[in-house]
């Protein structure tokens, strides 16, 4: 098996959003804000190729929105998705299977493009994509707080295109889709979402998705504000670091804008991170 590190490019949020009842003078320290109080977040992305089957585990925000839509998130980077597919020797015609954790604009964008004609169709033409039917329901019949966040033509068109396949969710977690791939589900920031983990070098790694955004979310206090559930996405997060530790896991980082993967470790002040590094620099 071969994991690779696929940068779809960089946005920004609001910081406070993104910490929810942490105040600014603490979490600034690691994820400085600029003017408006926006900081900087990666659109990381995770390729896994084993044997003939090749996952892309989220696709970024994509590239169909309106100028309107992106104004409000800042797009920048040098990163995009077919570029740095292209970098590993990969197209999206390669991609065998598209894990999607959930479908909120900025972890499914990519998932479906406009063709010439202007037409909405799945960006992966011989891939299956993989949810689930909880999440499946939550998305397409979306609440009043998550409404702008599930856009329906990042997630319809992959459904009639006939390409969508569920994981079934039996309690927390389920074999996934690939041998090799378990799947942890949480409920905390919105209903089923779904973390792979991986079976890579003797390690277990953990793609965190929006449990933990970045390292800067370790600590059991630091919740977003975009998460519907605040008090379960705590209780979700100590029992997971607790395995984390115990385990030493491999935390892949989808939205740090700076750490690509880190391990955990017991201190006075609670479970924190212990060592950073690339997913490159992992043997």
């Amino acid at each position: 098996m071969n994991l690779y590190s696929i940068d779809t490019g960089k946005f920004k949020l609001d910081g406070g959003a993104m910490f929810g009842v942490v105040p600014k003078s603490i979490w600034q320290k690691t994820n400085p804000a600029d003017s408006n109080n926006m900081c900087s977040w990666s659109l990381r992305c995770l390729l896994i190729e084993d044997g003939k089957r090749l996952m892309l585990v989220d696709t970024g925000i994509g590239n169909k929105q309106s100028e309107k839509f992106f104004s409000h998130y800042y797009l920048h980077g040098d990163g995009n998705l077919d570029k740095s597919l292209r970098s590993h020797g990969f197209s999206k015609d390669d991609i065998t299977d598209v894990f999607l954790t959930h479908f909120h604009f900025d972890h499914c964008g990519g998932a479906v493009e406009r063709d010439a004609t202007g037409q909405l169709r799945p960006a992966f033409k011989n891939a299956v994509y993989w949810s689930n039917e909880r999440h499946w329901e939550w998305a397409t019949v979306p609440n009043q707080r998550e409404k702008a966040s599930f856009l329906s033509e990042n997630i319809l068109p992959i459904k009639e295109s006939g390409q969508l396949k569920m994981i079934e969710r039996t309690g927390d977690q389920s074999v996934s889709a690939m041998p090799g791939i378990d799947v942890i589900f949480v409920d905390g920031h919105t209903d089923s979402m779904m973390l792979p983990v991986v079976q890579y070098k003797d390690k277990k790694l953990v793609f965190m998705a929006d449990l933990l955004p970045s390292v800067g979310h370790i600590p059991l206090p630091y919740v977003m504000g975009y998460d519907t559930r605040p008090l379960l996405t705590l209780g979700e997060k100590g029992k997971f670091l607790e395995k984390a530790v115990s385990e030493n896991f491999v935390l892949f980082f989808e939205h740090d804008d700076v750490n690509e993967c880190c391990t955990l470790a017991n201190t006075d002040k609670g479970i924190r991170c212990n060592q950073i590094f690339s997913l490159k620099e992992i043997s």
